[in-house]
Order: C-alpha cells, then structure tokens, then sequence
C-alpha cells in the first residue's frame, strides 16, 4: 500500500530517496498525422527515406500508414529526450516532402473511413501480425477513431528507489516483486486522480465537422465548421476517442499483477459473438487477429499500462508474468498544438511529481464502485471539466469540489516536487506545480481553454486554427540545421532498419495462417508474481 501517510513527509526528506530521485527514466512516443498541404490526410506510403516502420528504433507508424509515431530512448535526462524528439522531427520533414505533420489530437478532413489506410509492415510473419491487428480494430471500432494522436510518456525508477523502499519497509522479497506491486500502487493511485491531468493538459475542446458526419454526439457548434462544448478539456478522452461499447463492461483489477492478468485473461482467450459473427478472414485475406473481445493486450484502452520489454514473438502480458512491471506508459496526454513537440519540459517536470507522487502516497486496492465512479468523473471532466463549480466523486456516490480536490492533490505533488528538487538541484520542479495551481485558480490558463480563446479571436474554424500552428512548426522543424554526422547517424539508422526488415522477412518458417495460430495460443498465465 505504498507509504503511510503518517510518514510519507519523514520519506521525502530521506537524502536516501533523493540520490534515486536525481535518476527518473522517461521516454516519449508521439503520434502525428502526416497532411498534405491541404491539410486532407496523406494517401502516400510510408516514406522508404524515414526507414521501415517494423524495425526502425525512433520512427514508426501507429495505426494508419499516414500516422507518424516518433519514440525516444530511456534518459535521465528531460533536456536530452526533448533534444532527440526535436532531432528526429527535423529528420521527418526532410523525408516527407511538402507533407506536414498535423499539430492537434483531433484530425481534419478524413473523408471517411475508407480513406484511411492502415499501417503496412512488410510481408514478414509479425509484419503481416502488425497490419491485421489494425485491420480488427478498424472494424471493432472504426478506422476515424484510430486516427486520433495523442503522447504516450513511459515512466520508471530506477533501482536504487527500490533498494531504499525495501530498507526501510523490512523487504526481505526480490526487489522485482517490490517493484511490481508498487507500480500497480502508483496506477491505482493514477486512476483514482488523472482526471486532474485531464482539465490540466487535456487540449482537444473542439472537433472539426467532418470527424463526426454520420455520428451521433451531444457537441453544440462553434462556428459552420467546428463543433465542440463550451467548458470541455479532452474530447480524445471521452465518448469520441478511445472509448469501447464492447470493453465497457470489461472490469480489469489493478490490484496487483495476478488479478490483472486474470481479469484480462478471459477477454484474450474467450470468442465474444459480435467479433465471432465477423469471421477472421474475408476476400482471401485476415480482417482481425482472433475473434475474442481483445486481439492482443494492447487492444484494451487505459489511461495508463504497466509495462515491461519483450521479447520477439512474445506477448506482453506474458513478458510481465514472467518478469514483472519494468515501467507505466501514461496514454492520456494530448498533443498541446501550442507547443512544437506537443509537449514541453515544464509538463514533463508536472508529470514526474504527479507519478512520484501517486507511487509513494497510500494506495488502497481498488474495488468495482469505485472503478465506475472513476468513469463517471472521466466523463465530467471530459465533457465540462472547466464549468465553474464542477463536483467530482472522491468516493463513490460521494460529491466534492473539483478545485479543493485538485488543491489537496496539488499540496501533496508540491511535497513531492521538494524532494525531486533536493534531488535534482534547483526549483523546476515545484516551480511546474506552481504552473498547474495557476490553472486552478484560473481555467483560462488551460490549454482546452486557451484552444477556444484563438479561435475565437482570430475568427478561425478548428480546422484553420490546428493548420496554422500545423504550418508553423513545420517552418521551424524544416529550419532545423542536422549538422554532418547527424546526418550520418540517421541515415544509417534509415538503412539498418531497412536490412533488418529484409532479414526478418527472409527468415520466416511458416506461413502466416500458422504464426497467428501460434501467437495467440501462446499461454497467458499462470502469473506467479502478485
């Protein structure tokens, strides 16, 4: 149950915690659409001069052919990670023509799903895995949805946090069965309290026409070609973006790794009969990897994963029973069109004192009511998280307001920042926390809310409003000097990744019919890890 609060503040002044504090690893996967100038969705391929999408370390494609995901190593270092997310950027725009990388979470001018082409991996047996996966989710869900970008942020301590844990708790255990139950603390925690990273970062309040022709919605309109609600944060949170009627009731428990595995276990291995009725093969070709609720782990949507590296061929859930939690990916992030990279460092400060602080206070397993009472804040704080005098559940069935949650939310983030900062020199830290109390006292100050704002002052639609600063970074990333050998770097990567595409590609055994087969009756369980 992580520390008691009795002694969380004996904790963060511990210069035992700080040394491990000064070595939180990060790294940053962000999602874009290439446009073309007309600001319609890209029709071309995957630029062959940006390498190949299966193997290529930075640059790679999420679930359209024309949806950039560019990652970041794991560093120490929030400079250095924002430095390689700018450098890769740069690389982009000299392999994507007069194309552009669309700046916002919600797209533009999709013309319907057909229009919308999947990744394509090369004809390799997990190549071929990759596209079909792709092609399920297109038709569970629809391919518009899958088009929305967002920022995943992969977060962990290092182990000389787990070290100081385990001295002072008594732990006599593997430091790895520590870890894995903490983390599983810090996303109980995270659950219960990102609707507070929602109202402060979310950033898509309004949504073009066209993403919604067809498609029932209670949006008011801003202007001919733009809807959206008057007080909303994050419209890619809520009913329009990575929502699931069919994973609605699917009641996954974070209350350590046995029991979430379990709970996902059935939708991975049981047939659910609406994805049964769509057969797994139509024209000759695989329309979805199996006919269960979930084709593989990463089918199933959250704000927040426990994750851990895998092996060629393996599956996640597997790779975590077998070797426990190595780190969380935050999924709820927009892409702040605002900003460049879509994020900035100042974020990236908030979102370590956020997680810091949701590992190291009490943390209490999670239960059924409450889990739907944290579903019904998403959906206020989706939909009016900016109304003045907004009501969230604490408990379940139990209102108070959102500002003095956040506040005492924010009091415990500012204890943590101290500590980050003993750790790490200087004020950054409490200085972000002081950023996001500002957005408290003020939701103007809000990205969602600053989104209306310039449209509403330059008299633009959305569509206008995401080309403009869409246009603008491209001029600045396009402007972006690679001296020499940075220019060699990449392009060996670009041509590593190509060779190794063609190895994986000449050295399948079977056939594609069987490598589906095999993946998805690899065993899931048991988890020996709690």
């Amino acid at each position: 149950m992580a520390i008691a609060q009795s002694t969380l503040a004996e904790a963060l002044a511990d210069p035992a915690l700080h040394g491990a504090l000064g070595h939180l690893r990060r790294g940053i996967e962000k999602e874009s659409l290439r446009v073309a100038p007309d600001g319609t969705l890209a029709r071309t391929p995957h630029p062959r001069a940006l390498g190949s999408p299966l193997t290529h370390p930075s640059i790679t494609t999420d679930f359209s052919e024309a949806q950039v995901e560019l990652i970041t190593g794991v560093s120490e270092s929030i400079e250095a990670s924002l430095a390689q997310l700018e450098e890769v950027h740069a690389w982009v725009y000299r392999g994507i023509g007069d194309e552009i990388l669309w700046a916002a979470s919600m797209p533009c001018v999709l013309q319907g799903d057909d229009n919308i082409p999947v990744g394509r991996y090369g004809t390799s047996n997990v190549g071929m895995a990759k596209t079909v996966y792709r092609r399920g989710l297109g038709h569970r869900y629809g391919r518009l949805m899958q088009t929305i970008s967002g920022i995943h942020y992969n977060f962990s301590v290092p182990e000389a946090f787990w070290t100081w844990l385990a001295q002072r708790e008594g732990w006599r255990g593997d430091l790895q069965e520590l870890a894995s139950a903490r983390y599983f603390d810090l996303i109980r925690n995270f659950r219960r309290q990102s609707w507070l990273l929602f109202y402060l970062f979310g950033a898509s309040p309004a949504v073009c026409r066209s993403f919604l022709a067809g498609r029932e919605h209670g949006l008011v309109p801003f202007d001919e070609g733009t809807l959206h609600l008057p007080w909303a944060t994050s419209l890619r949170m809520g009913g329009l973006g990575y929502q699931s009627d069919a994973q609605a009731n699917l009641k996954v428990s974070y209350n350590g790794l046995a029991s979430y595995a379990r709970t996902l276990e059935g939708a991975l291995t049981q047939p659910y009969p609406p994805y049964e009725a769509m057969g797994l093969e139509r024209d000759g070709e695989f329309i979805q990897l199996s006919t269960s609720l979930l084709q593989i782990e990463n089918e199933f949507y959250g704000t927040i994963r426990p994750k851990r590296s895998i092996h060629p061929g393996e599956r996640p859930l597997h790779a975590l029973g077998e070797r426990g939690v190595e780190y969380v990916e935050v999924r709820c992030m927009d892409l702040n069109p605002f900003l460049p990279l879509g994020i900035d460092s100042e974020t990236i400060r908030f979102l370590d004192v956020f997680l810091i602080h949701c590992l190291l206070a009490e943390s209490p397993p999670d239960f059924p009511e409450e889990i739907e009472a944290m579903q019904r804040n998403r959906t206020r704080i989706v939909e009016e998280g900016r109304r003045p005098g907004l009501e969230l559940e604490d408990q379940p069935g139990v209102l108070r307001p959102l500002d003095g949650w956040a506040s005492e939310i924010l009091d415990g983030c500012a204890r943590t920042a101290e500590a980050i900062d003993a750790a790490q020199g200087g004020h950054a830290a409490r200085d972000s926390v002081a950023v996001q109390r500002a957005r408290i006292a003020d939701a103007a100050l809000t990205p969602s809310a600053q989104i209306l704002q310039a449209m509403r002052d330059e008299g633009v639609p959305f569509f206008r409003f995401a080309m403009d600063r869409s246009l603008a970074h491209a001029e600045r990333f396009r402007g972006h000097a690679l001296d020499e050998a940075t220019v060699a770097r990449l392009q060996a990567q670009v041509e590593h990744s190509l060779a190794e595409q063609a190895r994986i590609e000449a050295e399948d055994q079977v056939d594609f019919a069987t490598y589906r087969l095999e993946y998805i009756e690899q065993p899931l369980l048991p988890v020996t890890t709690s």
